[in-house]
């Protein structure tokens, strides 16, 4: 079980680092911006993150598990969700930290392609654990689509 919760609760841990480090350009920075119409409430993306990194989480100890732990075989399984984790994490400081949209934007379109790595890589080794990733997905294609529209309707000032 340890193993289980370890895992499970891993991506939780950057991602409340990130909201605790920047909570405060929310209500002062964000709210401001010009956002589509569409951009969920913020309300929702503090319930959307716990159910994602959740699922994610989870599903990394299920590839974890059926590759026998830190083994070769797990090497790029699990080095490809790790590295895609990592960016997940870099996005926050990159947007709300830094104000750096156009960094947080290159940040995302790489995390997209790391995240469609892993459950391309994680489809072979265990299907449920690859399914448990496809709402991230789901989200991360939204996140990257608000991202580019926040990005071209708020220039940066120079």
């Amino acid at each position: 079980w340890a193993y289980t919760v370890g895992f499970t609760v891993l991506p939780h841990v950057g991602g409340f680092l990130g909201w605790f480090i920047n909570r405060k350009e929310i209500p002062v920075w964000y709210e401001k911006l010009k956002k589509p119409s569409w951009c969920p409430s913020r309300k929702i993306f503090p319930v959307a993150w716990t159910v994602l990194y959740t699922g994610m989480g989870y599903a990394s100890y299920l590839i974890w598990n059926d590759l026998g732990g830190c083994s070769s075989r797990a090497l790029v399984p699990l080095g490809l969700y790790g590295a895609q984790l990592a960016l997940n994490w870099a996005w926050p400081p990159f947007f709300f930290g830094a104000h750096n949209m156009k960094m947080a934007l290159i940040d995302i379109l790489c995390l997209d392609g790391l995240a469609i790595g892993t459950v391309c890589s994680w489809y072979r080794i265990n299907k449920i654990a690859a399914l448990l990733m496809v709402p991230y997905l789901g989200w991360l294609a939204m996140a990257t689509c608000l991202t580019i529209r926040i990005w071209k309707d708020n220039p940066e000032q120079k």
